[in-house]
């Protein structure tokens, strides 16, 4: 029986799809190995986010064909669909497969083994107008499992090259999103995440119907216990979306709410679809139906022609906001994009000291929002064995991490909890 490996880098749609490839495999007779071992086929599911995403691909690519020369090296994925050619070019790689036709990779794998040929079929991504069907039922974390509901973006974002590997938002078939999820609750998965390449789209170039159509239809599945949301823009959130949200048990209190930048002039420049003001509002509004919910974010520094005084906004607009975590970024300097083009690039020791700055202040930000729940009994869901000895680890609804003294026999249930005590970054707990 042959044998498969795989290697992802980027987002959590990634590693849903590396789930669902790994299926297909499975299915056809393969056996799945872990990515350090000798294979017969490599896929490495690639990054083009970071300059060091491509590189690590390549490092890979690089590493399987010398573990095992005769192998077939399958790369997909974002940097294959942004550079083909230069993947071509790397020595040892037979397929190369973009963000398209990756339900075809097992025929296309034996057939670039069969002919002994190289194959390259990546399309114009732009030319993409239809969700791509990929299961991944059965390869999923322990508990929480992800559902790929929508793919693309739209927003053009000028620091960013996703809409150039990913191409125009194409949303998910309603009945096959419900199909899916209850195949995995049946499975035993007792939190379930819609995710996507830009969520907060779904339904756009469908019509009749939009993201919390999906959310309400997904809460009636019996069994389901939490359904979560990757990252949304902050305009999705209103009034109307919070107000049918609140009513549903089962969504759990976290938003994961891209901010990017807390200056109003870089978010122009960034071509973002919103000011502070905007996100601010978004922000109280959240909180007027969930007080307790926890809104993260993420925050690019160092963006080109960003200056000390609006790098202090955005410092300020974080102490304001006062999130549960942010995800700092320096700016990584994409080809292709419009901000690559700009003069005014930023030196990399501006960017380590401003990401310091805001990595300290988003770090006190966290243990504040922890401490708010200390002494206060919170459902966690048991996901994982912790790094402290005899404690096992899980998140509340609101995405606090909890490491409570128990067996691994714990795994996958949902405990009362009483939390005690910060340590590190995350709490301990004690069973009630």
């Amino acid at each position: 029986m042959e044998s498969v490996s795989f290697y992802t880098l980027g987002c959590k749609v990634n590693q849903y799809e590396t789930d669902a490839i790994a299926e297909s495999f499975r299915n056809n007779g393969y056996n799945i190995n872990n990515h350090n071992e000798k294979s017969d086929v490599y896929v490495i599911n690639t990054c083009s986010v970071t300059n060091l995403g491509e590189r690590k691909s390549r490092q890979f690519i690089r590493k399987s064909k010398k573990e095992n020369p005769q192998a077939i090296i399958c790369v997909v994925g974002c940097y294959a669909q942004i550079s083909p050619e230069e993947v071509s070019n790397i020595p040892g790689v037979d397929l190369i497969i973009g963000t398209k036709e990756k339900n075809r990779i097992v025929e296309l794998c034996e057939k670039a083994k069969k002919e002994n040929t190289k194959i390259n079929i990546v399309e114009n991504v732009m030319d993409i107008r239809k969700f791509e069907e990929l299961d991944a039922n059965s390869i999923q974390e322990n508990t929480r499992a992800y559902i790929k509901i929508q793919e693309g973006c739209n927003q053009f974002c000028s620091y960013c090259i996703i809409p150039y590997a990913r191409g125009p938002i194409r949303s998910r078939d309603f009945e096959n999103i419900i199909k899916e999820a209850k195949t995995l609750v049946n499975k035993g998965f007792k939190e379930l995440v819609l995710t996507g390449i830009h969520v907060a789209s779904y339904g756009k170039d469908l019509g009749e119907i939009s993201l919390i159509d999906v959310i309400e239809e997904v809460h009636k599945i019996q069994g389901l216990k939490r359904i979560r949301l990757s990252s949304i823009e902050p305009m999705l959130i209103t009034d109307e979306f919070m107000k049918r949200l609140s009513r549903l048990t089962k969504i759990c209190p976290h938003f994961h709410l891209s901010l990017q930048s807390g200056s109003d002039t870089v978010l122009f420049r960034m071509n973002r679809k919103y000011n502070t003001k905007q996100y601010k509002e978004r922000v109280e509004i959240i909180r007027a139906f969930m007080p307790d919910a926890a809104i993260t974010t993420d925050i690019i520094v160092g963006f080109p022609g960003e200056t000390k005084e609006e790098f202090e906004e955005t410092y300020e607009f974080v102490k304001e906001i006062k999130f549960a975590n942010v995800h700092v970024f320096k700016y990584s300097k994409r080809e292709g994009t419009p901000a690559a083009e700009k003069k005014d690039q930023i030196h990399g020791t501006i960017k380590n000291d401003r990401s310091k700055k805001l990595i300290d202040l988003a770090e006190e930000q966290s243990k504040d929002f922890m401490k708010k729940f200390l002494n206060k009994e919170k459902d966690i869901l048991i996901e994982s064995t912790s790094r402290k000895e005899g404690y096992m680890e899980g998140y509340t609804d609101n995405y606090i991490r909890v490491a409570i003294k128990a067996s691994k026999e714990l795994e996958n249930e949902i405990i009362d909890t009483k939390l005690i005590e910060i340590e590190d970054d995350k709490v301990l707990g004690e069973i009630i």
